[in-house]
């Protein structure tokens, strides 16, 4: 028999008593679908970047003190709810199968994060107002640094920095590019976890709650104090040409040649509106990815319509094109600096895009894939990826060459800015997605901008087609599924931001601490004797 033992109990409006538990399973799990919720609403089309740390607070709070296997599971089911409906665009043409593979893959990450997430509540809970926001932030950029890069040079989509474009936070891409922002969106989310996990009482806890939102609010205002923007040194006038496509969808290969004439005609009409004094004749002239899927360096007519567009407008066209070659069988994405008379054979200056997509532009184990899927087969022929940073000297100005997804890259981006790039010029064809994963790629374009100080564009075929300042700002947005032309003056960019000179430091840094607090947690689990005997 054992001895019963008199607990005093206080008295008081308690409401609940959470501080010592992980909350009730069920609760967890209404949590999951708010944290995915949330950090879905935080991106375009909706761009409540706010909602973000909420999001990262819900999950943290719905992990906490439970087993790593519980905190998985977690993880994962925010991560369906976030993933599935952002990355929805994949499922436009491609069937529902590469979207269900490629959001459970991006789901399983976020796996990871709520395991590793309950994992070190030890480690939380000994300062809990102040390590919670901490170990979430370094958490959360270790996990996004992770799916970065696996697997197959990994996918960066939904990173939280890229919902922040309308936020304050965003400044801190000068500083620590996208993971510094992450961090301090997730340490924002840190703060509200700690400030609603404790023993709840009417009154005061409402009031710690409050201080709490309070407290994220100014983690992430303090951006607005972060100085942005380089020095200048001069500006250049530049069009952007997005022809569109006779229809969207997968077989815009089929139109290749109706594509190609679009953005000559456009390109034709914007020298005529020059000659009319409509718009400001152009210093240089920007087509999208795919804008000639017809190789003009080996197909005569190709290069003959490319050469008309260049003489009629009178300056460089970036050339977003398909090329054959170097071995048989073999293509490339590239882009090349056609100059007014090159001819197919005039072409000096080509960026060969240097991350293709797996299962878009190149199939990895191509047989066993087929296995899963004969779609693999709309992918006739594996492209080549470059070796060399896009750096173009396009008339007056260097120019970054940057290829659709590569954008989401940091390391791909900054080395066109330490090769020389004085604006950025992302080229991508949306054809096959729609206007909710244009409006994604723009953010990035604008966290680009701020991290290097350098003013930049997206071309597309079919929009969105913008501007971006090197504060960020976006101007002269293109509709979705539609002819556009439109010209702008960009300042050229002549100073290095903190971020562009430290790289991958400020990464490396968040992402050491990170292993730091998993090995601090295990060392202080196998102290106490494991998992606390109340985790569920």
């Amino acid at each position: 028999m054992v001895d019963a033992v008199a607990v005093p109990v206080r008295s008081g409006p308690s409401v609940s008593a959470v501080p010592g538990r992980a909350v009730p399973v069920p609760v967890a799990v209404g949590l999951a679908v708010v944290a995915g919720v949330a950090l879905l609403v935080a991106f375009p089309p909706y761009d409540l970047w706010w909602a973000a740390p909420v999001g990262v607070a819900a999950l943290a709070v719905a992990v906490h003190r439970r087993r790593w296997w519980a905190g998985a599971g977690v993880g994962f089911l925010a991560g369906v709810v976030f993933f599935a409906p952002l990355l929805s665009w994949t499922n436009l043409h491609t069937g529902s199968l590469p979207w269900v593979l490629l959001s459970g893959l991006q789901a399983s990450y976020l796996a990871v994060l709520g395991a590793a997430a309950a994992f070190v509540s030890p480690v939380v809970d000994r300062r809990r107002l102040v390590v919670w926001p901490v170990v979430t932030g370094v958490l959360w950029v270790g996990q996004e640094a992770l799916r970065g890069r696996t697997p197959f040079g990994g996918f960066p989509w939904g990173r939280l920095a890229f919902s922040q474009s309308d936020s304050p936070a965003l400044a801190w891409a000068a500083v620590g590019g996208a993971p510094l922002v992450t961090f301090v969106v997730a340490v924002a989310g840190g703060v509200l976890a700690a400030a609603v996990w404790r023993r709840w009482r009417v009154g005061r806890s409402a009031l710690v709650a409050a201080g709490g939102v309070l407290v994220a609010a100014g983690v992430l205002l303090v951006g607005a104090v972060v100085p942005l923007g380089g020095g200048a040194a001069g500006s250049v006038t530049v069009a952007i040409v997005q022809g569109n496509v006779p229809r969207m969808g997968l077989d815009f290969n089929a139109q290749r040649r109706a594509v190609l004439d679009n953005h000559v005609q456009g390109t034709v009409r914007l020298a005529e509106q020059v000659r009319a004094g409509q718009v400001p004749a152009p210093d240089l002239v920007v087509w999208p990815e795919n804008a000639s899927d017809v190789d003009p360096m080996r197909d005569a007519r190709a290069a003959a319509s490319i050469d008309e567009a260049a003489a009629a407008v009178g300056v460089p066209i970036v050339v977003g094109a398909l090329a054959y070659g170097p071995g048989e069988g073999e293509v490339r994405n590239v882009s090349l600096v056609w100059e007014p008379g090159s001819g197919s054979g005039g072409v000096e200056q080509v960026y060969v895009k240097r991350h293709p997509v797996p299962f878009a532009e190149y199939v990895p184990f191509r047989r066993l894939a087929r296995m899963v899927t004969d779609q693999v087969d709309l992918v006739r022929a594996d492209f080549v990826a470059g070796s060399e940073p896009g750096v173009l000297r396009v008339g007056p100005v260097t120019v970054s060459g940057i290829i659709c997804f590569e954008v989401a890259y940091d390391g791909l981006v900054r080395d066109t800015v330490t090769g020389g790039a004085q604006v950025l010029a992302v080229q991508t064809n949306n054809a096959t997605f729609n206007a909710a994963e244009a409006g994604q790629q723009l953010a990035m374009v604008r966290l680009r901008a701020v991290e290097h100080g350098r003013a930049g564009l997206m071309a597309s075929t079919v929009g969105v087609s913008a501007f971006v300042d090197d504060n960020g700002r976006v101007s002269q947005a293109t509709e979705f599924n539609t002819a556009a032309v439109v010209v702008s003056e960009l300042d050229l960019g002549s100073t290095r931001t903190l971020a562009t000179r430290t790289g991958f430091w400020p990464e490396m840094v968040l992402v050491v601490a990170a292993g730091a607090v998993v090995v601090a947690a295990a060392w202080l689990r196998r102290r106490s004797g494991g998992v606390d005997a109340e985790a569920r």
